[in-house]
């Protein structure tokens, strides 16, 4: 109608609703503080916000040890959903039919991908990558890293035809090759950092022996170890479930970007288990997409060929980690490793050297971060917080505290697990199999990685496989029970100490009865929304686009409630304990009345997004009060 409009991301608009809200005259001065502290962790990357923690949170093995990280991960949640109301109030965005909604989801809308198949990616780019710099201290930098990163993944795909036809998997010269443009990058997912005090007081402290070349030995050595364990969390905690049509069974496109992170043996295992594994059998014998999407469609009509469910897609569809090459290991222990692979697969056409190394679980160098420790790159999305992401967190650092355990008591040495692409692709194989819901997998009989057979070694149901000679055949159930039985046994004193023993219980129990898997709990509600019993009941597209309607409504809603919750057990127990500034502004903007009454009465106007600006805004200082509160007890306790 004439009118000029400003387009925002989403990223950024969270950053203004805060600094509008705080902006009134009526703002304490101590809310005002909160929040411009707050304003340097909304930031964005790529095409999706990116939130981090507002402060660093110590594990409590009291309390539950991931429980007071997701305690402060739900206080951000709300806040970021305060924030979305308020702009869709505030900047009028609701009337202008513009209403934002803030969700979490593992992989993007079913339209977007649609339309990045039909456009070129540069256009593609232009649209979708995020154009906020707010954030970075470099942010044109960034910028150009964001197009980068989309322009060297998507040509990276492409280049898994080669690998493809080398394995044997693409036996002819018909192929559906993959677009040139890929939205891998807006898959989401939650990155769990922990850190290690002890670790990084040594890395500091220049008088010590211990420096980067041993933080970075010991490290390489501890993530190997723990990648045999990341089975345990693919589907128990976090998921993301989709459907594949017959039609979308062109192993160039199933497959994702395994061709880069698999030795090609690997690869045809997992490839032939999973069309065993699929519907897509004619007269017994599976049977792939020929090519012509009109004849596809005919043909899986006739044959009633359905394709297959995932439990866990994003893992597919990401490149996860990148693999090692003969001449460059990835996690030999010897500094400039990650350097020198980049070079070599820059080389081959799959990476850049100027692109951050992708692996499942990453070293966070003390002399880039501040601090030793590691993040976890491989929790896809929980189906509840406090009874899903609080007990992976806690397993993550179980995992890796075993792991330096079997370091520093010499139980494992770095030549246990030989630096060879064939052995890091053993390994992975099992957790990307995990991925697709492959029951068994094959380890050489005579494998060089002893610390794979010690776990073999209490695995129930091996046997010789009849197919591949010279190769044991194991059920993937049974090797995650030996993984539990492993973790009881070389680290009972650990559960002990971090108070572990329910939780290794309540895993046992998600593994043994997978209707308590995250992965199970999240297919049901995206069917009790369609009224059907089974995802093969379900087209790809509507099982899909279900999911996405699920996320964006009935687990939003439960996740708000969860945040609602925490947020007035925060704010219930300042009172309590708080008389200082704190507790004088939560005085003064409760007006007086009982803080809990009026969290209670606002509670379902909220959650229906019909709240007044005014009401809002002192939701958002009272928010930013219980981040304050946690931001000074962290500091307390940390002694800094």
């Amino acid at each position: 109608n004439g009118e000029e409009h400003l387009r925002t991301p989403v990223s950024y608009l969270l950053k203004l609703a805060l600094a509008d809200a705080v902006s009134s005259c009526t703002c304490p001065a101590i809310v005002r503080e909160t929040a411009e502290m707050a304003m340097n962790h909304y930031t964005n990357d790529n095409t999706s916000p990116e939130i981090t923690s507002f402060t660093p949170v110590r594990l409590d093995p009291a309390k539950g040890l991931g429980r007071n990280i997701v305690g402060e991960t739900l206080i951000r949640y709300i806040l970021s959903q305060f924030l979305i109301l308020y702009a869709n109030n505030v900047f009028q965005l609701r009337v202008l039919d513009q209403e934002i909604r803030l969700y979490s989801a593992p992989h993007p809308p079913v339209r977007q991908k649609e339309l990045n198949d039909i456009i070129p990616d540069s256009f593609y780019r232009e649209i979708f990558m995020n154009p906020c710099l707010s954030g970075w201290d470099q942010g044109e930098k960034k910028y150009e890293y964001m197009k980068l990163c989309h322009s060297v993944l998507s040509r990276s795909q492409l280049n898994t035809l080669v690998k493809l036809k080398e394995a044997g998997i693409i036996s002819s010269n018909l192929v559906v090759i993959p677009n040139v443009s890929n939205i891998c990058l807006a898959n989401n997912s939650t990155h769990v950092s922990l850190g290690s005090r002890k670790l990084s007081s040594l890395l500091s402290d220049k008088h010590e022996a211990f420096g980067a070349a041993e933080e970075k030995r010991l490290g390489d050595l501890a993530i190997k170890i723990v990648e045999h364990f990341l089975p345990l969390f693919v589907g128990t905690y976090s998921a993301a479930p989709y459907r594949f049509d017959f039609c979308d069974f062109h192993p160039e496109k199933a497959l994702g970007f395994l061709p880069h992170e698999l030795d090609y043996t690997h690869l045809r295992m997992i490839w032939r288990r999973w069309q065993k594994k699929a519907n897509i059998k004619v007269f017994g014998r599976p049977v792939t997409p020929f090519g012509p999407l009109w004849f596809d469609r005919i043909f899986s009509f006739i044959f009633r060929l359905k394709g297959d469910y995932i439990p866990d897609f994003r893992l597919l569809d990401y490149f996860a980690a990148i693999m090692s090459t003969e001449e460059c290991p990835a996690l030999d222990g010897v500094l400039g490793n990650c350097e020198r692979l980049k070079r070599d697969l820059a080389e081959m056409g799959v990476y850049d050297v100027n692109l951050a190394p992708y692996f499942l679980y990453r070293l966070r160098e003390f002399k880039k971060m501040g601090f030793s420790g590691f993040e976890g790159r491989f929790h896809s999305l929980f189906p509840s917080f406090l009874t899903d992401m609080a007990p992976a967190v806690g397993l993550q650092n179980l995992t890796t505290v075993l792991a330096y355990k079997y370091i520093f008591s010499g139980a494992v040495q770095n030549g246990d697990i030989p630096d060879t692409p064939v052995v890091e692709s053993e390994r992975r194989q099992i957790f990307f199999g995990s991925a697709i819901g492959i029951p068994t997998f094959f380890i050489k009989s005579d494998t060089t990685n002893t610390f794979m057979m010690r776990i073999l070694s209490r695995t129930a149901r091996i046997r010789s496989s009849r197919r591949y000679a010279a190769y044991l055949r194991v059920y993937n159930r049974e090797y995650r029970l030996a993984l539990i039985k492993t973790l009881r046994e070389d680290g009972a004193d650990l559960i002990e100490m971090l108070g572990m023993g329910e939780t290794l219980d309540d895993l046992e129990l998600r593994i043994k009865n997978p209707e308590l898997s995250a992965a199970n709990r999240l297919t049901h509600g995206i069917l009790r929304k369609t009224e059907t019993q089974s995802p093969m009941d379900l087209s790809g597209s509507e099982f899909n686009k279900a999911s996405e309607s699920y996320y964006r409504e009935e687990l939003r809603i439960k996740h708000f409630e969860e945040a609602y919750d925490e947020l007035l057990r925060t704010l219930s127990d300042i009172r309590k304990k708080t008389n200082g500034l704190i507790g004088a502004a939560i005085y003064e903007i409760s007006q007086g009345k009982a803080l809990e009454d009026l969290l209670i009465t606002l509670r379902q106007e909220t959650l229906q997004g019909t709240v007044s600006p005014d009401v809002l805004r002192r939701l958002i200082y009272l928010n930013l009060l219980a981040v304050r509160h946690l931001c000074e007890r962290e500091r307390t306790q940390n002694g800094s």
